[in-house]
C-alpha cells in the first residue's frame, strides 16, 4: 500500500483538458479523496429512486443512468491509462468518443441498483490499483489520445472527473 505522499501532478504530466478536472481535487491526498468518494457518491446516489434515474435535466441531456454509466466507463478507461504507464508499458492508447459510449451502453435498460454496485466495485479497484503503486510509477509517463500522462495526473483525473459530474448531479438532476 502507498505510504508515501502523492505530490499533485505537474502540468507537464497531462494534457491541458484535464487540468479543469485536477483543480477540482483539494489538496495531495488524491487517495483520500479516491476513498471518500465511495460513500459520498452513494449516498447521494442510492437515495434516488430506480424511477428518477431515467431523469435528464433537459431534453438533449443524459440520463442520471447514462452520467453514472459514463463515470463507470470513464473510470476504467483512465485507470487502464494509469496501469499501463505505471507498467513502463510506451504503447500509445486511443482517445475514446464518450457519446459513442453511451449511445452503445444501453446504461437507461440497466438495474439502477446494479449500475451502482458496478460504481462502487469499479473505484475499489481503482483505489487498489493506485494503492500498489510505488513511488516510481506515479511518475512514469504513457502516452494515450497523443499526449503525455502520469498515472499521478490520472488518479487526480480519476477524482476530479467524478466531483466535476456528482456536482452536476446535485444541481441539476435533484
Amino acid at each position: 500500500m502507498t505510504d508515501f505522499g502523492i505530490d499533485r501532478p505537474r502540468e507537464d504530466e497531462y494534457p491541458p483538458y484535464f487540468g479543469k478536472y485536477i483543480e477540482l481535487v483539494a489538496g495531495n491526498d488524491v487517495m483520500g479523496v479516491l476513498r471518500g468518494q465511495i460513500a459520498h457518491s452513494l449516498e447521494t446516489l442510492r437515495a434516488i429512486s430506480d424511477e428518477g434515474s431515467l431523469k435528464r435535466y433537459a431534453e438533449s441531456k443524459w440520463s442520471l443512468r447514462e452520467v453514472v454509466g459514463h463515470m463507470i466507463d470513464t473510470e476504467r478507461i483512465m485507470a487502464y491509462r494509469a496501469l499501463r504507464a505505471a507498467r513502463a508499458d510506451a504503447t500509445p492508447l486511443s482517445s475514446f468518443d464518450q457519446d459513442a459510449y453511451i449511445a452503445a451502453a444501453g446504461f437507461d435498460l440497466r438495474d439502477w441498483t446494479g449500475l451502482l454496485e458496478e460504481f462502487d466495485a469499479v473505484r475499489r479497484t481503482t483505489v487498489m490499483l493506485f494503492a500498489a503503486l510505488d513511488a516510481a510509477a506515479w511518475g512514469r509517463r504513457g502516452v494515450a489520445g497523443g499526449k503525455e500522462i502520469t498515472p499521478r495526473a490520472l488518479a487526480f483525473i480519476i477524482a476530479g472527473h467524478e466531483a466535476h459530474h456528482m456536482r452536476i448531479v446535485r444541481e441539476r438532476y435533484l
